[in-house]
């Protein structure tokens, strides 16, 4: 994941950053919509760190894995990554 690890990071923190904003929000009783906003802009730089974690499994770990000819961990890494995708399907 060494590629992307930046990127994930400073996604992750913007989110944490947006999420005390958004109790903070609550706390003043501000205006549902906007509450709803902030929460909506946290779930993308959510979904977006998981995407680029995703792709960082699959640009490393997986690739050394088929590069090695690991064939049994290959195969549990990309049963792995499928439970991971329906899951994510499912939210």
């Amino acid at each position: 994941m060494a590629h992307n690890k930046d990127k994930v990071g400073i996604a992750l923190k913007k989110a944490n950053s947006l999420i005390l904003k958004i109790l903070k929000m609550l706390d003043d009783d501000r205006y549902c919509i906007d509450i709803i906003q902030q929460n909506l802009a946290v779930i993308g730089l959510l979904r977006s760190a998981n995407l680029q974690l995703i792709e960082g499994h699959i640009n490393n770990c997986i690739k050394n894995a088929a590069t090695q000819n690991d064939h049994e961990k290959l195969d549990a890494m990309m049963s792995e990554l499928l439970d991971v995708v329906k899951t994510a399907q499912n939210k």
